[in-house]
């Protein structure tokens, strides 16, 4: 399964580098924060869901680095949601730099009650747009 899929190019800066020379593991970690917001940006804007008291979060992350990106590199971002019950989520994601795969990362997280600070069901509207990939974005701002 691949709902919600989304792509986009991610900028490699000089600060992004490490003293080896190539982009820093920690970066990998803010390229697909920023990567999985634009992903609910473009289908489920975040901003719908707090104003209902509820916000996705994650409980676990998984990367495995393939192969390492330099600076003056190009990779694109690849995210999508895989797997889906009605209590958690699974995001995977991938880099590549030319054509090459060079990331792969995973995602698993839950909804909470933002003011309870406990889980909660999946929100019927997500689950619904990611169980139905023809669908237009369905969520409301």
């Amino acid at each position: 399964m691949k709902s919600l899929y989304f792509e986009d190019d991610i900028f490699v800066s000089t600060h992004d580098i490490d003293f080896a020379g190539h982009v820093s593991n920690i970066v990998y970690l803010r390229w697909l924060e920023d990567m999985r917001l634009k992903m609910l940006d473009k289908y489920c804007p975040l901003q719908g869901f707090m104003a209902d008291g509820i916000s996705p979060i994650l409980t676990s992350t998984e990367i495995k680095y393939k192969k390492s990106i330099r600076l003056f590199e190009k990779p694109k971002a690849k995210i999508w949601v895989s797997s889906l019950s009605k209590a958690t989520f699974t995001i995977e994601a991938e880099i590549h730099v030319a054509g090459e795969q060079t990331t792969w990362a995973k995602f698993t997280g839950i909804f909470v009650d933002v003011n309870a600070m406990r889980p909660i069901r999946i929100p019927a509207n997500f689950l619904q747009l990611v169980q139905n990939t023809d669908m237009e974005p369905a969520c409301s701002v």
